[in-house]
């Protein structure tokens, strides 16, 4: 059965929308869009270690976006401007892994599979750090559920609660980073947000409470995921690129439909 690319293909892609969906909610719901950009970012600097010290790309990858994700959140509390710090992080370990990697001989590089995904690629091993990672995310996620909701809807009903809303935050970030590195291989690090976004704003006007916005995002990052693979095949396009669009495409009718909720 996984000898069939495409089959591979699929179920790395639901496997990163397992991951992505319910975390994605979280990111809407904290407007984290450019937190989950920086990390994405950031991970290039991982992919050069990784070439230079002929270490796993999975586990470099994982290392710099969990280190660039707690040094956000610390430096964040320390008056710091969270957007200027995310963009200065962001940039700088994008520019840093380009140039490390024009340093590295004999190794090529296709920084096109990195940066924009090569899930047509992907092997039966790459398939077990893409569900061990998502099943990794999705229990995180379900056993924190309610004190991420309670902390993102009120630090100060969190408080009250006994609940500490920085530790849920890097409890969060840590997810996050974790998403980053299933993701580099199934559609890039410049289109992981995207998954991250697009399918939980899609389910906005489907939801009436916070978990059906979670499952209505993963069924829509699933028919993304099946559609645009098939757009890919079908018209010779780009995969990672063709799963995106058509999660786009799905975001655009789902806000002209929330046009006529509106209007009632």
């Amino acid at each position: 059965m996984l000898d069939d690319f495409m089959v591979r293909a699929v179920l790395a892609g639901l496997g990163l929308v397992m991951a992505a969906a319910p975390l994605g909610c979280f990111v809407v719901w904290r407007r984290m869009a450019y937190m989950g950009d920086a990390t994405a970012h950031a991970s290039i600097l991982g992919v050069a270690i990784a070439l230079g010290f002929s270490l796993p790309i999975f586990s470099s990858v994982l290392f710099v976006a969990l280190v660039m994700a707690i040094l956000v959140s610390t430096l964040s509390d320390r008056n710091f401007s969270t957007d200027s710090l995310l963009g200065v992080m962001a940039h700088s370990g994008l520019a840093f892994g380009l140039v490390a990697v024009s340093f590295i001989e004999g190794v090529r590089i296709d920084l096109m599979a990195y940066l924009f995904g090569e899930i047509l690629a992907v092997t039966p091993r790459d398939l077990l750090f893409v569900w061990g990672g998502a099943a990794i995310v999705v229990a995180l996620v379900t056993w924190r559920w309610s004190k991420f909701l309670t902390s993102t809807l009120s630090p100060d009903l969190a408080y009250a609660s006994d609940i500490d809303p920085r530790r849920e935050q890097l409890l969060l970030t840590v997810a996050l980073a974790l998403v980053v590195a299933v993701a580099i291989k199934v559609v890039g690090v410049l289109l992981v947000t995207a998954m991250l976004i697009m399918p939980a704003a899609a389910a906005r006007p489907f939801a009436r409470t916070p978990e059906m916005m979670a499952v209505v995002a993963t069924i829509i990052g699933a028919v993304s995921v099946v559609g645009g693979l098939w757009g890919a095949l079908l018209y010779n396009t780009p995969a990672g690129p063709s799963i995106v669009c058509m999660a786009a495409i799905i975001f655009t009718f789902t806000s002209l439909f929330r046009i006529p909720l509106r209007a009632r």
